[in-house]
């Protein structure tokens, strides 16, 4: 078996064929691997996730997903269609983009539904990735009923329930409470544990330690500027500097301003 799972050579993409958003990305990704995509707004992390995901294609450059190229054409099989969007799942930032079902159980299992799969294991994949995520008592409620924490559990459950092999998030604890964070990068390391492949855009260095093998830096230049282990790139101030992934904070103490370093984190935001 290849051990790589993603495979991306010189890909380039400009939307509307004019407007840059990956200018030349070369990245491999492995199986059972952590991976977790930083840099500033603009920079092509969610344009890259979608790539990813078979939602947008190179427009240069090749992308290879398990040994095959992951064209638009590809997906012209029915065969080849359904089987990857069984193993690759992907959680959207706005989990309202997922979420269009009457109720919470509804839709947790539509995609699995809708994808042939047995409905009484749809049922038993469903209780048991609710009772993990603690959202159990949610499945009779309408989404826009819910929190955006609670929103983004159900979006990440309705991956979950499929059992990918891949899934792909992007900054999956912006504007939540940080037990929510905790629960949700608990289960997703969880996953990691049982050999998904885990693929994470974020501005949230905080979670990085935890949720990487890889860190992978894009820059202005909408390009991979670095990738190494989450010791050697959240070492590097001068990266972080470069790449608008730290900041200043000014605080008052004893009638004298401080200053410190501090990494960019969702926290500061809420």
């Amino acid at each position: 078996m290849d051990p790589l799972i993603y495979e991306l050579t010189g890909v380039r993409y400009a939307y509307a064929g004019r407007f840059p958003a990956l200018c030349g990305v070369d990245m491999a990704l492995r199986r059972g691997e952590k991976a977790v995509l930083v840099g500033a707004n603009g920079t092509g992390k969610s344009t890259l996730l979608a790539m990813l995901d078979g939602l947008i294609f190179p427009d240069a450059g090749a992308l290879r997903f398990d040994g095959r190229d992951l064209t638009e054409p590809a997906f012209d099989d029915p065969g080849f269609s359904k089987d990857f969007r069984r193993r690759v799942g992907f959680v959207f930032q706005d989990p309202d983009a997922q979420l269009f079902c009457p109720t919470v159980r509804e839709d947790i299992a539509f995609g699995p539904l809708q994808l042939g799969m047995d409905p009484a294991a749809v049922e038993t994949r469903l209780e048991d990735v609710t009772r993990a995520l603690g959202i159990a008592d949610l499945l009779e409620r309408q989404p826009h009923q819910l929190s955006i924490g609670e929103k983004k559990k159900v979006a990440l459950a309705g991956v979950l329930v499929l059992d990918p092999e891949v899934v792909l998030l992007d900054e999956p604890t912006a504007g939540i409470d940080p037990l929510t964070t905790r629960h949700i990068i608990d289960m997703l390391c969880a996953a990691a544990a049982g050999g998904k492949t885990i693929v994470t855009a974020t501005h949230d260095l905080h979670i990085v330690e935890e949720m990487a093998d890889t860190v992978v830096v894009l820059g202005r230049e909408r390009t991979i500027r670095r990738a190494g282990r989450p010791s050697e790139i959240l070492g590097d101030e001068q990266l972080l500097w470069e790449n608008n992934l730290v900041h200043i904070h000014r605080h008052r103490h004893a009638g004298r301003v401080h200053e410190h370093i501090h990494l960019h984190s969702h926290d500061h935001h809420a």
